[in-house]
């Protein structure tokens, strides 16, 4: 196969991340993102990093997804690397909820649409936007390969005892409800390059992967395959995260109803987008926090402890999963920038071997690193995720061994 680059796109509700990479040695070709997609100030901001040139942005009024991409597809016609390129081998989707069905990164056809388009009341902020990336992108390219790459994928290797709730099986399955987890991706991404900094194969390593951003998700891995994560059926369950309240009684959603007189959509609102660290202490940006903290700020502190004891029972619930620890990764915007919530999270679990270097902890850099004393009987690390490489690694590899021509199925 001759066409080495692939285009990775990443379709919000009004948003659109993109990136262009050469697979021959994974390198980026050129990077950008399209907010406010519908508003009269929507703004394109693209960076050709082939030629090291600058970044340019573009302010006006960009109506739907359609004309998103007819513009990212002129910027990048700016600097040669145009959709129409014979280089193009392929567009990679990040699609959030691929249900139990999508194991793998998929070949699009109408029937995958279908599919993805029946999952909709599972992720009804997601799967609707990466829809529309898809079709736009196969309007502007029919006879190119569009690969669905699915958050959910990397959790379909969960045992049944840990996807299952406890509720009546009937009632679950009529309505698809199980433990899904999200952030896999960067949750497969990263539980290889943590043994590979190990100088190991993935299939000899335990790890326990912290993916600590806004969004934040934990995953106990064994052997390259996932066998928990704190996600269920959608992004809310688990982790204290930016916005979100995580792990909690399911008769609060009862209470606030009946004592509280509030609507599900006023709930679903408090849930999602007022609590977690937001609804703790008023930020949901650990830096802001930290900054309190250091204040003397009861409440910012506070905020912290809830988020830190959450994360410990998650760490020690996954040491016990597994049995056996290689190693814990840290990973994404606060995984990977916080020492202190790093710090914090091995504090005090000295009896399971795990413990942080002071100074390799103060260390900031690009690169996956140990931060772990030498000799530590586990190791911990941080390693940098890369979701974008992850789908494009991914799609490549579909690519290169699958019948590319497109499929002609009708939409159900």
């Amino acid at each position: 196969m001759t066409a080495s680059r692939v285009l990775v796109l990443n379709s919000g509700s009004s948003s659109v991340k993109y990136q262009l990479l050469d697979m021959r040695d994974s390198s980026r070709l050129a990077v950008g993102l399209v907010e406010r997609i519908g508003e009269q100030l929507s703004r394109l901001k693209h960076t050709p990093l082939a030629a090291g040139g600058e970044s340019r942005e573009w302010t006006g009024p960009i109506a739907d997804h359609d004309a998103a991409l007819k513009a990212v597809a002129a910027e990048l016609a700016k600097d040669g690397l145009g959709l129409d390129s014979p280089e193009l081998a392929a567009i990679g989707h990040r699609v959030v909820h691929g249900g139990k069905h999508f194991t793998e990164p998929t070949v699009v056809d109408g029937a995958v649409l279908a599919e993805i388009e029946r999952l909709i009341p599972v992720a009804p902020l997601h799967n609707p936007a990466n829809l529309t990336g898809i079709r736009t992108a196969q309007a502007l390219r029919p006879d190119l390969p569009q690969v669905a790459v699915f958050d959910t994928a990397f959790h379909t290797t969960m045992p049944e005892s840990a996807a299952r709730y406890a509720i009546d099986v009937e009632t679950a399955d009529r309505h698809r409800i199980r433990r899904y987890g999200f952030h896999g991706t960067s949750h497969a991404y990263v539980s290889r390059a943590t043994a590979k900094l190990l100088g190991k194969a993935p299939q000899d390593v335990n790890v326990i992967v912290l993916h600590l951003g806004n969004g934040a998700s934990a995953s106990a891995v064994r052997g390259g395959r996932c066998v928990d994560t704190s996600m269920g059926l959608t992004p809310l369950e688990g982790l204290v995260m930016g916005t979100r309240s995580g792990d909690m009684d399911p008769a609060v959603i009862f209470h606030l109803a009946r004592v509280g007189d509030m609507s599900i959509a006023e709930i679903d609102t408090l849930l999602n987008k007022k609590s977690g660290l937001i609804g703790l202490c008023g930020d949901n940006d650990m830096r802001e926090i930290r900054r309190r903290i250091d204040e003397g700020d009861e409440r910012a502190q506070l905020a912290f402890d809830i988020y830190i004891h959450r994360l410990k029972k998650y760490i020690g619930a996954y040491y016990a999963v597994l049995g056996r620890v290689d190693a814990i990764a840290f990973t994404a915007g606060v995984g990977e920038n916080a020492a202190p919530v790093r710090e914090a999270a091995m504090a005090g679990l000295d009896q399971l071997g795990l413990a942080v270097d002071a100074e390799l902890n103060a260390v900031r850099g690009d690169e996956p690193r140990l931060i772990s004393p030498a000799g530590a009987r586990v190791a911990v690390a941080v390693v940098p995720t890369d979701e974008e490489l992850e789908i494009a690694t991914q799609t490549y590899a579909l690519v290169g061994s699958t019948d590319m021509r497109p499929r002609r199925e009708g939409n159900d």
